[in-house]
């Protein structure tokens, strides 16, 4: 065993399997942008340049913020992460990608009621994972993304990584 006695330590991010912005869908990003002539008809008795400046400044304030705020979707070191919530995958039972009318069932009426969701309007696919943590009020997760096969695929690979297969 070789010990090393150099003082810099290196340390190195966990490598990411998945990572997925739940950004808001176009429709929701048009609706911040109408914000801009609402805003310039309050400033237009003062000055048109004024009006436009404010006009443009809301719309843009508004899309940025729609759009920083929005949910990231990750699978890195053995954790599922999902917006402010993370878990480690060794707690995870074999998640299931749904999608069509099984994600809408899954959304509605299908979604139990001490699950634990995050879901947006305007991404159509559905993650579904059961815990396995008795301490966990939560028996699943569900959570939206726009390409459920590939979480499931990277929280099955790190599954079988974090076992050591």
């Amino acid at each position: 065993m070789h010990i090393s006695t150099a003082t810099t330590v290196r340390f190195h991010a966990a490598p990411v399997d998945y990572r997925e912005r739940l950004s808001p869908s176009l429709w929701a990003l048009l609706s911040a942008a109408l914000a801009a002539p609402m805003v310039a008809l309050v400033f237009v008795p003062l000055d048109a340049t004024v009006a436009l400046i404010a006009g443009l400044g809301a719309a843009a304030a508004l899309i940025v913020a729609l759009v920083a705020s929005a949910p990231i979707v990750a699978v890195r070191g053995g954790e599922l992460r999902v917006g402010p919530a993370h878990i480690p995958v060794a707690l995870l039972d074999d998640p299931m990608a749904l999608t069509g009318e099984e994600a809408r069932d899954a959304r509605g009426p299908g979604l139990h009621r001490d699950a634990w969701h995050l879901l947006r309007p305007g991404i159509g696919g559905i993650v579904q994972v059961g815990i396995r943590d008795d301490r966990d009020p939560a028996s699943q997760w569900v959570f939206s993304s726009r390409t459920p096969d590939r979480v499931v695929s990277a929280i099955r690979r790190a599954q079988r990584s974090s076992s050591g297969r």
